[in-house]
């Protein structure tokens, strides 16, 4: 079994290598839902990550493969039997940890040791690099939770995937305003704003000590630690997805004196795609009990389903012990899909 280390950033020729496996485990693993998108592949592994530094690997049957190529035993000459991408942060107070992105083997060329071989890759790079913990969110019921425990994972976070149908007819009609076709939903007191891209510049502060608000949603036993929102820490995030290909909407409720009190925000990793990813919702304390969650995604929705016709589905993770969002999401017509958890190793 070869391990190849990919230069970065990968080449075409990896590129597609590497979404023919996450394509053909997805088909076996997760057949109900959309399969990857090059474009998003594409950028996850050609744009680097704004919060520490990514390391690739393929894994091939022998010489010759080439970097990332790898004769699969059974799946065609020229294809990579499996895949590992590892981020170790760079973020302060995060460098003892690590996130595995990835790490994924076709269907075909399974129980033949190929997983544990990019396993030991990555664990050797860890400890060379003075990590001490690493972490990887994975589908419960399915083959990575198998192999993450036998090789000593922990669940530290027990969470779900929750998504909401978009229905052809919530998309806007032509000539529709450029802010939706829906009237937003009352929110006496505030104002709902939707911004496209970055958050502008005005109401960055603002939005970054919303952010801070993310700091009382579970974590559960995680290593990785909270980082400080600022306002550049924010457009770098959100620089990342559009770099990436991507494509982000963040709603907004604010108050008259400027302050953002509640925001959701989702991205759509392919524009042209179907299918779309709640990221944060949060509403700040102070303004909690006056159905700020429900009115921001609500809006969001329809915002969403103007600006990008074609989508069908929005995804999002919640942890199970947060009863609150679960409540709000359900009440929007969430239904929760499969189990997954936040698993980590002590090295």
């Amino acid at each position: 079994m070869m391990i190849h280390s990919l230069a970065l950033p990968p080449s075409d020729a990896e590129v597609d290598a590497w979404l023919a496996v996450l394509a053909s485990a997805a088909a076996a693993d997760l057949p109900q839902l959309p399969p990857p998108s090059r474009v998003e592949v594409a950028g996850r592994l050609c744009v680097t990550p704004a919060r520490g530094r990514p390391v690739l690997w393929t894994a091939g049957a022998g010489e010759g493969a080439g970097e990332g190529a790898g004769e699969g035993a059974g799946e065609g000459a020229g294809e990579s039997e499996g895949v590992a991408a590892l981020l170790l942060f760079t973020e302060e107070g995060n460098t003892h940890t690590a996130f595995l992105d990835v790490l994924t083997v076709r269907p075909g060329a399974r129980r033949r040791g190929v997983g544990t071989a990019l396993w030991e890759r990555v664990r050797e790079e860890l400890l060379a690099d003075g990590r001490t913990s690493v972490a990887a969110m994975l589908d419960l019921g399915g083959p990575g939770q198998a192999f993450a425990e036998a090789m000593g994972f922990e669940n530290v976070l027990p969470m779900a995937w929750y998504a909401q149908d978009v229905p052809p007819a919530a998309a806007a009609p032509a000539g529709a305003a450029a802010d939706g076709p829906a009237q937003p939903p009352a929110t006496p007191g505030y104002e709902l704003l939707t911004w496209y891209g970055l958050v502008p510049d005005a109401w960055a502060p603002a939005a970054a000590a919303a952010h801070a608000a993310m700091e009382d949603a579970p974590t559960g036993d995680m290593d990785e630690r909270i980082q400080t929102w600022t306002p550049e820490r924010l457009h770098a995030l959100q620089q990342l997805i559009l770099d990436r290909g991507g494509d982000m909407i963040t709603v907004a409720a604010v108050t008259p004196g400027g302050e953002v009190a509640a925001y959701t925000e989702i991205v759509l990793p392919d524009p042209e795609g179907t299918s779309a990813l709640q990221y944060d919702t949060v509403v700040v304390p102070a303004h909690r009990g006056h159905g700020l969650g429900r009115a921001v995604k609500r809006h969001m929705a329809a915002q969403a389903a103007a600006r990008h016709p074609q989508l069908r589905r929005i995804a999002t993770t919640v942890a199970d012990e947060n009863g609150p969002m679960r409540a709000v999401n359900e009440a929007l017509g969430y239904r929760r899909e499969r189990g997954v958890g936040i698993y980590q190793i002590k090295l």
